[in-house]
């Protein structure tokens, strides 16, 4: 909370208005109707070279390059990313006549078979010609940092497909448990080739509503268990939802998977459509038998189909990218507090008063924002 407060009152502190609402002159304007994009160095233009050709190394040193916090690598993770959105933007290279990628999020309880579902459905859309990438967020320890990563072991036989990549990232302790930068590995992937993004996220928390926000299409995964998951499952959730899989609905689990379908199909006739052009679908899959899978694929087409011709696809990344462009602005300027070599000096003794019950939180927000203010000011 004492994080959260900060952020928020540093955006509207005058240091911050001065740093960041500058006047901008008329020159200034121009440049940033077409930006020029630094020379990269011969690392991050061997990586792009790479990226371009389709290579899976240089993919993953992309992605490896965007992820670190190591902050003299910031500016070479931003060089590469600009050239890519150029590149992506003049050579979409994408099959079938498509005008955009697939971005697809997919989320839901632990023991939803997530893992299961996507290493089935992504077999078979690399079966039909498909380029498959998988973001698999990976839970990690918010004591440690360190994460299991252990996505690759659960799709074995996916990873060793030619047609697909996939690629773990660690949470890093993220209360959304999406990684800061999965949107940019999106970014990346597209650039290297891949056509279908499936992002794979822990299922706990906020992460559904932060991956939400990185992708085009949000696909909820249920298992068939029986007793109040129903009510277990929070109603924004639900709301944000294109489509709505039953998982798992084979052998003896088949008939609860039926009760389950039928459930979610009267609630979400109470629940107002994320989208007035969708109603989303509850569908039975199962990740055995193959069952529905082929169904659910076709759903997801109709989903983007329509989302293309109307214009929403391309008016909802729009908004998405301002999101991603706040998200790092508060992430720079939190940094940037945290550096501050005066506000160093007495963070641990708010902290302590904090903890204590001796200060209010809002109160030793309040303090540490004027040391930031005056030496922001001073330099």
């Amino acid at each position: 909370m004492l994080c959260r407060r900060i952020i928020r009152q540093i955006i509207q502190t005058t240091a911050v208005k001065r740093a960041y609402c500058l006047p901008v002159s008329q020159k200034a304007l121009t440049s940033l109707e077409d930006p020029k994009i630094p020379e990269p160095d011969p690392l991050v233009q061997r990586i792009f070279d790479g990226i371009k050709a389709g290579q899976r190394g240089s993919l993953a040193q992309g992605i490896t390059l965007v992820e670190t916090l190591h902050p003299g690598k910031f500016k070479q993770a931003q060089i590469l990313l600009a050239k890519v959105v150029k590149h992506v933007k003049e050579y979409p290279n994408l099959p079938d006549g498509r005008k955009h990628s697939y971005r697809i999020g997919f989320s839901g309880p632990p023991g939803a078979g997530k893992s299961t579902f996507i290493e089935f459905f992504g077999k078979m859309l690399t079966s039909k010609g498909q380029k498959v990438a998988v973001l698999a967020v990976d839970p990690s320890s918010s004591r440690t940092g360190g994460s299991l990563l252990g996505d690759k072991t659960r799709m074995t036989e996916l990873s060793r497909d030619p047609k697909a990549y996939i690629r773990p990232s660690p949470t890093s302790g993220t209360l959304g448990g999406v990684h800061r930068s999965t949107n940019e590995a999106i970014i990346l992937c597209e650039a290297a080739g891949y056509d279908t993004i499936l992002v794979e996220t822990v299922g706990v928390g906020q992460s559904e509503y932060a991956v939400a926000h990185m992708v085009d299409m949000f696909v909820l995964l249920i298992p068939p268990a029986g007793g109040d998951e129903l009510q277990g499952i929070k109603k924004g959730i639900v709301e944000m939802a294109d489509l709505v899989l039953i998982n798992k609905a084979d052998g003896d689990l088949l008939i609860p998977a039926q009760r389950i379908q039928a459930e979610y199909i009267s609630a979400l006739k109470l629940l107002r459509s994320k989208s007035p052009l969708w109603s989303p679908p509850v569908l039975r899959v199962s990740s055995t038998t193959g069952d529905g899978i082929d169904k659910s694929w076709k759903s997801m087409q109709d989903f983007f189909t329509k989302m293309e011709e109307t214009g929403e696809l391309v008016n909802e990344r729009r908004k998405q990218h301002k999101i991603w462009m706040w998200n790092h602005i508060k992430e720079q300027i939190m940094a940037r507090f945290k550096a501050n070599k005066n506000v160093k000096k007495k963070i641990k003794s708010y902290e302590n008063l904090v903890a204590q019950g001796l200060m209010a939180p809002g109160l030793a927000a309040d303090m540490l924002l004027k040391i930031f203010e005056r030496t922001t000011e001073d330099d």
